[in-house]
């Protein structure tokens, strides 16, 4: 379906973890059929978001948890009653979407990039919306 909206569930299993979503977005773009465009990776929650990192190293993942820890620890003094202000914090940060080019049938990466869905107060089941648009 050109221009389709495709949506999925993950499940997390941490508190905060950055999981691989290509498989997502290749399965999105397959059932798509779109040759040359782009694709759109949404996340609809406040405390998760979507970011293109390094693929290679699993070492890149833990330092991002530490560094966004470092920055944004869960302090006692924040006053959102649900607790969770750090994860609205990191979120805000890291971002709600990333923008994929679509060219010659296949998502655009540089050598050492992928798609994650990053997750701040977790577990949970989250949604994950993917728009595709032909151009």
């Amino acid at each position: 379906m050109k221009n389709g909206l495709y949506e999925y569930n993950i499940s997390t299993d941490e508190k905060q973890a950055f999981i691989n979503i290509d498989v997502y977005a290749e399965d999105a773009l397959q059932k798509s059929g779109v040759a040359e465009g782009i694709m759109v990776v949404y996340c609809p929650h406040t405390t998760a978001g979507i970011t293109i990192n390094e693929n290679a190293d699993p070492d890149v993942k833990t330092d991002l948890k530490l560094g966004l820890d470092h920055t944004f620890p869960n302090k006692r003094d924040y006053i959102h009653m649900e607790g969770n202000s750090d994860g609205h914090m990191k979120s805000s940060v890291i971002g709600a979407s990333e923008t994929v080019i679509i060219s010659d049938g296949r998502l655009l990466f540089g050598t050492w990039q992928s798609l994650y869905f990053c997750e701040f107060d977790g577990p949970r089941t989250r949604q994950l919306w993917i728009k595709i648009l032909a151009g």
